[in-house]
């Protein structure tokens, strides 16, 4: 019983589209198959593997949600909407967890024994990521949607990308929000703004749909010193070009 509240709970504090705890139990697709998943996974233990496979079976089709009735799965453990959701047979997922839909906890081969990730507690798996392999996600992780995650995660990381790098590390608590970085477009800014640097050393204009472009930067104090190198750059080579008409007519 106190699983099911917690189950329950973790849906009301997680979900803000749920008004009601009845409504949750009657209606909500990753809240039923968690708890099915419970049922088939207490046969599993006690050895009656066909009907755990059983309702498995039936979870999948009334839900959307796949889960091996081996896999071991902790208190308040949220699956959001739920569709899509594939849960291997030796994953193991901690307390407080949080999956959305399209996620995948799954193996790299045929290899027996441990092939599916263990997430520890309090961690968030965003829309479309696949974390695959005997690997550990640490607490207080987040995976950003549609990662593919290879490796290990240590605690209180942020991952995003194929493959998932971590981008950010965070405070204990992490919120739900799925806006994270892009450290592939971060890194090509990197690049453009050391290639502006040197166009200015150089005398030579940034290509108009650069992210060095000044309509384009968003850092005002690179921003501003650009204009200034430009303006400076110019004004020199405008007196360098006036002094040499002053020579040649002096010559003259």
């Amino acid at each position: 019983m106190k699983q099911f509240k917690a189950d329950l709970q973790a849906v009301m504090d997680r979900d803000p589209a749920a008004t009601s705890k009845i409504i949750v139990f009657l209606t909500y697709g990753g809240f039923r198959a968690i708890r099915r998943h419970r049922r088939a996974n207490w046969f599993y233990r006690h050895n009656i593997k066909w009907l755990a496979e059983l309702i498995s079976a039936k979870t999948r089709r009334l839900t959307g949600v796949d889960i091996h009735p081996a896999a071991k799965i902790g208190q308040g453990v949220f699956i959001d909407h739920g569709v899509g959701v594939v849960i291997g047979e030796t994953c193991e997922i901690g307390d407080n967890v949080t999956i959305y839909q399209g996620v995948t906890l799954g193996g790299t081969g045929k290899d027996v024994g441990k092939r599916h990730p263990t997430i520890a507690n309090n961690c968030m798996i965003s829309s479309g990521a696949k974390v695959l392999g005997p690997i550990t996600i640490g607490e207080y992780s987040k995976i950003g949607a549609g990662s593919v995650v290879l490796k290990d995660v240590p605690s209180h990381s942020t991952v995003v990308g194929v493959p998932g790098r971590i981008v950010k590390r965070h405070e204990t608590k992490i919120d739900l929000n799925q806006n994270v970085p892009d450290p592939v477009l971060q890194e090509f800014a990197r690049l453009c703004k050391r290639l502006a640097v040197l166009e200015e050393k150089l005398g030579v204009e940034s290509c108009k749909y650069s992210i060095a472009n000044t309509d384009v930067i968003e850092d005002e104090a690179y921003l501003q010193m650009l204009v200034e190198k430009r303006e400076a750059s110019k004004q020199n080579k405008a007196t360098a070009e006036n002094k040499q008409v002053k020579e040649d007519k002096k010559d003259n």
